[in-house]
């Protein structure tokens, strides 16, 4: 099945690892020209090699999306270098394994603005340069922590609350120029991010690493921790034609660990 996504242009926030990577690859794989963006250039330009081995153009840029005029530039850029945007996907993020009395106000105040603060910036600027496109995609990745509670990831939490809140908004809004705006909440994911979640959870348990990863899976009625492909899966299929009619959404992608019941 053809997804109709060849020949466009995407741009990844934190494309560089992790989800980001899986994302950007999975779009090259479809013949999607990527920009990716992160802080360190040398895991930048990593992946860019990699990205252009599957033979499409990759734009590695360096940008802290935590900050207004990095993120004005890596739009810049990308009008300059790309010709145009088709795909956005939100992937920046922090993380602090932390208890509520651990956190300060300006712990709060970064993981919203490399986040929240972030996704809400450059959807803005990118929604003119939509436009031109004839199926324009705003893909936020934000996480469980949005529907469930997690006492390591308050800062998660709040923050992905607000991305889900902010794609429904939006995605009304950006109806009017044609394009579609969905969210995916990514589960426990083999990630470096999760790996330092679950070293602070054997930390505070007195616990193995082992241990820890053992019973957060048999958490997961699917029995396995998700995959960066996975969420990359579900990233691609609201890029996709056959998602054209679906706006406004949240898909979770955990394996069946979420408990909730979303409406």
């Amino acid at each position: 099945m053809s997804l109709g996504i060849s020949a466009k242009t995407a741009l990844i926030s934190g494309g560089s690892r992790g989800i980001g990577r899986s994302v950007a690859l999975a779009l090259a794989n479809n013949g999607v020209d990527v920009a990716i963006c992160g802080r360190n250039q040398d895991s930048l330009d990593t992946t860019a090699n990699e990205i252009r081995a599957t033979g499409v153009q990759c734009w590695p840029i360096q940008a802290d999306v935590s900050r207004v005029e990095d993120i004005e530039q890596l739009m810049n850029s990308v009008a300059d270098n790309c010709g145009g945007l088709d795909i956005l996907v939100n992937n920046a993020v922090t993380s602090n394994s932390a208890r509520f009395d651990e956190l300060s106000d300006d712990e709060f105040r970064y993981h919203i603005d490399v986040k929240l603060m972030a996704y809400i910036r450059l959807a803005r600027l990118a929604l003119p340069m939509m436009q031109r496109s004839t199926a324009g995609r705003i893909v936020n990745v934000g996480g469980m922590t949005a529907r469930i509670v997690a006492p390591l990831r308050m800062t998660n939490g709040v923050v992905n609350a607000g991305v889900a809140n902010f794609t429904k908004q939006f995605s009304g809004y950006a109806a009017g120029s044609g394009v579609t705006v969905n969210c995916v909440h990514p589960g426990y994911t083999a990630t470096e991010r999760v790996q330092q979640i679950f070293e602070r959870e054997a930390h505070d348990g007195n616990d193995t690493i082992d241990e820890v990863i053992a019973r957060r899976t048999a958490d997961i009625p699917l029995g396995k921790l998700v995959q960066p492909d996975d969420i990359a899966a579900a990233v691609l299929f609201f890029c996709s034609v056959q998602a054209a009619m679906i706006t406004g959404q949240c898909l979770a992608v955990d394996g069946g660990s979420g408990t909730a019941i979303a409406y």
